[in-house]
C-alpha cells in the first residue's frame, strides 16, 4: 500500500496500474492482484487508506480547539491541508467511479468521515444530529459546509483561487480566504 501511494503522489492517477504498485513495491507482477483482485480493488483499499488518514487529521485539528466555532476553522484548515499535502489520495478518494465503495473497509472508512462532518457540523448547531436520518435543514447545512471547503479544496488544487488571491489585500493567503469565507457563512446560517 505504501508503493501505491508513492506512486498515486508521484505519477497520478492515470499513473497508478497494478504493473507500476508492483515495479514500485519490488514485487512479481501478479503480487497485486493477488492481494486486491483488481486495479478497482487497489484503489479502493488505497482510498479507505486515505479516508481515515483524513478523518485522523479533521479529528486532530477538531481535539485542538476549544469552541465549535474555533473547532469548524480548525477542521475546515486540517481539511485543506490534507488535500495539499496528499493531492494524489485527495482526488482518489472522491473519484468515485474508480472505487467500489462496497468493499468493508472502504465503506467504513469513507462513513468514519462523514460522521466526523456531521459532527462538527451538529455540534456548531448545538445539536446532536443523527447518522441514520437527517432533517432536511440538518442536510442542507451538512451539505452547505462540506460544499465550501470542498469545492474551495478544489479551486485551490486546481490553481483556480489566484486569480482572487492576486486581487486581494496584499498578504491575503489561501488560510486567510478560507477564513474569511467561513465566517461569513457562519453568521448566515439559521440557529435552531
Amino acid at each position: 500500500m505504501k508503493a501505491a501511494e508513492r506512486v498515486l503522489e508521484r505519477d497520478g492517477l492515470a499513473g497508478l496500474t497494478l504493473r507500476a504498485v508492483a515495479r514500485e513495491a519490488g514485487v512479481s507482477h501478479a503480487a497485486p492482484t493477488h492481494h486486491f483482485g483488481d486495479l478497482t480493488g487497489l484503489l479502493s483499499e488505497l482510498a479507505a487508506i486515505g479516508f481515515r488518514q483524513f478523518g485522523q487529521a479533521m479529528a486532530a485539528a477538531d481535539a485542538s480547539a476549544a469552541t465549535p466555532p474555533e473547532k469548524g476553522v480548525a477542521s475546515a484548515k486540517a481539511y485543506v491541508a490534507y488535500a495539499q499535502a496528499h493531492p494524489g489520495m485527495y482526488g482518489l478518494m472522491f473519484r468515485s467511479e474508480r472505487l467500489d465503495h462496497a468493499r468493508p473497509s472502504l465503506h467504513e472508512a469513507s462513513e468514519a468521515s462523514f460522521a466526523g462532518l456531521t459532527r462538527g457540523v451538529g455540534a456548531s448547531r448545538h445539536e446532536e444530529i443523527s447518522k441514520e436520518q437527517l432533517t432536511l435543514d440538518q442536510a442542507a447545512a451538512i451539505a452547505s459546509a462540506w460544499s465550501l471547503v470542498h469545492g474551495f479544496t478544489m479551486l485551490l488544487l486546481d490553481g483556480r483561487l489566484k486569480t482572487i488571491l492576486d486581487r486581494a489585500p496584499e498578504g491575503t493567503s489561501a488560510e486567510t480566504l478560507l477564513t474569511a469565507m467561513l465566517g461569513r457563512s457562519a453568521s448566515k446560517q439559521p440557529r435552531p
